[in-house]
């Protein structure tokens, strides 16, 4: 495959904005799986059955949107290895970990109770070349460096987190920040005022708390702002397409998200170019009222 050809290039040349793109969910569970990893692992393919079984009636309850990633840190050698269940809402957040000799010991687990809390922050940077070439390079290049800088439990590969044609793609957790075209240039600068609780917009594709129209409307609001700490904003209310932010010195901020064609590409390496959905959000009003 030519580079001309490959998803990430195309769309980085076609101007696809990356606002309001991030993968929503609020319930993360990851899953050390060394090697090679199938395709589809949102319900546990490549586990044991018990495993499998024990993801999928995790992922079936329905009270928050969940996702179910596998990772892993090549080179770890470790007697055990580990899991996390981390939840990623806007004000609340949590990480647990689990450990465990083998998969077949997660049959019949209840991920939404077991597990250790520990005060973590995970570094999750997609290389899932089974699912697309743009995510094997790219994200194994990014992966390759932050290595040297983070510790061993705080940076993994992951699989696929949504958006090949966005690769690199690097995902922050607890605080759910998604970014995209992550250079490994930029990638230590940008994963450590992550880490920090700050947020490079340039790259931000949207905090996975939010659905893709709440995400639209958070990088205008802090474009426009200059709010860039992630407990700067809380969201307000959402009423059709118009959605408010407050601020934490009190401002009030509502955008007005407009639904739109975005250019064709394709959305993944060797998918035919489609057109894209294309979130337009504009600040309508700004107050202070305190």
């Amino acid at each position: 495959m030519a580079l001309s050809d490959r998803c990430a290039d195309l769309s980085r040349a076609a101007g696809e904005p990356l606002a309001g793109t991030a993968t929503t969910a609020e319930r993360w569970l990851l899953i050390e799986v060394p090697g090679s990893w199938p395709r589809d692992v949102a319900s546990g393919d490549g586990l044991p059955e018990g495993a499998r079984d024990a993801v999928a009636a995790w992922r079936a309850r329905a009270f928050a949107p969940r996702r179910v990633l596998f990772v892993r840190r090549p080179g770890r050698s470790a007697a055990r290895l580990r899991a996390f269940v981390v939840r990623a809402d806007e004000a609340e957040t949590e990480v647990r970990r689990l450990t465990f000799a083998d998969h077949s010991e997660l049959a019949g687990a209840d991920f939404d109770v077991l597990g250790e809390p520990v005060e973590a922050q995970l570094v999750l940077v997609c290389a899932h070349g089974s699912r697309d070439a743009c995510c094997a390079l790219r994200g194994t290049a990014v992966f390759g460096a932050l290595e040297t800088r983070l510790g061993e439990e705080e940076l993994w590969m992951s699989s696929h987190h949504g958006g090949h044609r966005f690769a690199a793609n690097v995902l922050v957790l607890p605080a759910g920040l998604h970014f995209g075209r992550v250079e490994p240039e930029d990638a230590l600068f940008l994963v450590a005022r992550a880490l920090a609780g700050r947020i490079e917009l340039g790259n931000y594709r949207g905090r996975t708390c939010y659905e893709p129209l709440v995400q639209a409307a958070e990088h205008v609001v802090r474009s426009v702002t200059g709010f860039d700490g992630v407990g700067e904003l809380r969201l307000g209310r959402v009423r059709g397409r118009a959605v408010r932010f407050r601020g934490r010195d009190g401002s009030e901020h509502e955008a007005v998200v407009e639904f739109a064609r975005g250019p064709a590409v394709p959305a993944s390496c060797g998918d035919e170019p489609e057109a894209q959905p294309l979130l337009r959000a504009r600040l309508r009003s700004a107050q202070i009222t305190n």
